[in-house]
């Protein structure tokens, strides 16, 4: 399936809500450190997750880390600064998805590490700033899952007649 990355996540409801996303879509959630929380947090739990929805979850010290546990996947970087509509990609099963901190988004550094062609964006209203980070996630979870045809998922999702 795919990879969806939090770097630096700091909202433990919008972790918890890609939590659940990630477990009902099959998606592996990787975290980067520093976290603007414990996993243990009330508020990341209140999204009424259990043990379960955890086990895809996997925590990493920094992004170089992460590329080292996950070689040779390619990496999609979601940005407001993007210049690539998200739903141009062809996506394939092991690439990564990575969104930045929900206060200040993904540093420079890290998206001209990716490159200008996978750095992504949701059209948006010229006045608007940005979504909610578990919305994007959710957006684009969604369409590179549609892409892999559903895969792992219900006959409903599949299009079959219940």
């Amino acid at each position: 399936m795919l990879n969806i990355v939090l770097y630096q996540p700091e909202i433990p409801p919008n972790t918890g809500n890609i939590i659940r996303l990630c477990a009902n879509t099959g998606f592996r959630l990787h975290l980067i450190e520093p976290l603007g929380f414990d996993l243990d947090d009330k508020k990341l739990r209140r999204a009424g997750l259990d043990y379960r929805e955890f086990q895809s979850l996997k925590v990493h010290p920094s992004w170089p880390a992460y590329l080292e546990a996950v070689p040779g996947t390619k990496v999609y970087a979601l940005s407001t600064k993007g210049r690539v509509c998200y739903s141009t990609i062809e996506y394939q099963t092991g690439d990564t998805l990575l969104f930045g901190p929900e206060t200040r988004g993904l540093p420079q550094d890290l998206r001209s590490e990716i490159g200008p062609s996978q750095v992504l964006r949701l059209p948006m209203h010229a006045e608007s700033r940005s979504l909610n980070l578990s919305n994007t996630v959710s957006i684009v979870a969604y369409e590179a899952w549609r892409q892999l045809g559903f895969a792992g998922s219900d006959q409903l999702a599949n299009g079959a007649n219940p």
